[in-house]
């Protein structure tokens, strides 16, 4: 994904009032949009114009939003995906931060706030994903900085841009207690105005990624009433 121009914005709505007054506030803020009602016509339109960003209504008529997620997921990792919501679906949005979502919105929202969360995201991932000339080594865990790969006995292991600024943290700052209002800050940046309980999402998909057995991590440590640790070189 070109990090010098990331303006293309799919929204993925069938209700055509939401959906064009997402698209009349985004075209505003400068991002060229793409419009989809439809689950297939969505997968039709990514592939066909790959948008760096994807609104993403979980309720569809042909389609459930979280199933087009994890299609999205598999053929771009990269690809920033902010869930749009009811107010009365939680275990929706942390279904859908568990199989990759950035971010996720409540409606009925302020436009604006749409837009300063994706500008959000896409400050804090183009600095993690700006190269380095270095790596982050821990145990069999290595962070390869100038490709954004991450690697455990030199097996790649495919991270989420999300999992990967954590991951990244966790090995900057080892056997440091980390708070998940800290880790809110480092990973998510001080202006996310999510839920806390992202923190634990993220950890628990990382952990199953990094660890030889998640439900029994060694790497990544509970702090309990606290938040969690990076156990370095075990």
């Amino acid at each position: 994904m070109d990090t010098t121009n990331r303006n293309q914005v799919l929204i993925v709505e069938d209700d055509a009032n939401i959906r064009r007054f997402i698209s009349i506030n985004l075209s505003n803020h400068g991002f060229v949009v793409n419009e989809a009602a439809f689950g297939e016509k969505a997968l039709q339109s990514y592939r066909a114009n790959r948008p760096d960003i994807i609104v993403l209504d979980i309720m569809l008529p042909d389609a459930n939003g979280l199933e087009i997620c994890q299609m999205l997921r598999k053929e771009d990792p990269e690809v920033i995906i902010v869930f749009l919501t009811a107010s009365g679906q939680d275990l929706d949005r942390i279904k859908g931060l568990e199989i990759g979502a950035d971010d996720y919105i409540v409606k009925p929202f302020n436009p604006l706030e749409l837009v300063a969360r994706i500008k959000a995201i896409l400050r804090r991932t183009d600095i993690s994903l700006k190269p380095q000339r270095h790596t982050l080594e821990s145990g069999p865990i290595r962070l390869d900085m100038s490709s954004n790969k991450v690697f455990k006995h030199d097996i790649h292991i495919e991270l989420t841009p999300k999992e990967f600024q954590m991951i990244r943290t966790f090995l900057e700052h080892p056997d440091t207690a980390l708070s998940r209002n800290e880790l809110l800050n480092l990973v998510w940046g001080e202006d996310y105005v999510g839920d806390p309980k992202t923190v634990d999402v993220h950890v628990r998909k990382l952990r199953e990624k990094i660890e030889d057995d998640g439900s029994k991590p060694h790497w990544i440590e509970t702090v309990w009433g606290l938040g969690y640790r990076w156990r370095k070189d075990g």
